[in-house]
């Protein structure tokens, strides 16, 4: 896998501070993408065992609240088993912190029939808090939105959606 940016003070794609890593490779190509050099699946940096060490330490700041993976597209298949690996070791070294997730890719109709096929999402899912799902649609563009770009984008929170059975979305007022 390769990775376009990490970002070690990241107050815009999530609550609190995070540290980020924006992994390349997107099909998506949404027009207006905010990132667009990150469709490329070999843009930037590999991604080693080195940098996924950085990246833990740089979690582990009483200040820094939690994870984000963004893109590119983290849901490639891809880029899963490297998600799959950094997600289990931050949620083992941190337990009280928040791990996002931004995809393209919708919930119900392409994350969970993943899950059903795939032990690797299968795995991934529990051991994230939001997924914020859906491509950014230019159209439905709004800077008033929290933590996404277009209002057809959600913030799901994941581990009730798994214990209910059915999608539920964040509270938004409360999230961390």
């Amino acid at each position: 896998m390769y990775y376009g940016t990490i970002k070690k003070s990241d107050v815009a794609d999530g609550p609190g501070v995070r540290v980020s890593l924006f992994v390349s490779g997107c099909r998506h190509q949404c027009k207006g993408c905010f990132n667009p050099d990150t469709w490329d699946f070999k843009y930037g940096n590999v991604y080693t065992a080195e940098v996924e060490q950085e990246l833990i330490e740089a979690v582990a700041p009483s200040y820094i609240a939690g994870f984000t993976f963004l893109g590119g597209e983290p849901l490639e298949p891809e880029n899963r088993p490297f998600v799959l690996s950094l997600s289990r070791k931050l949620r083992e070294k941190y337990p009280d912190k928040t791990i996002w997730l931004y995809s393209g890719y919708t919930f119900e109709t392409d994350i969970l029939k993943w899950a059903e096929e795939d032990e690797i999402v299968k795995n991934l899912l529990p051991l994230l808090d939001v997924i914020v799902d859906g491509e950014f649609h230019i159209a439905e563009k709004s800077l008033m939105l929290k933590f996404r770009g277009s209002s057809n984008q959600r913030l799901i929170d994941v581990k009730k959606s798994l214990a209910e059975g059915s999608t539920v979305l964040c509270d938004e007022e409360n999230l961390r």
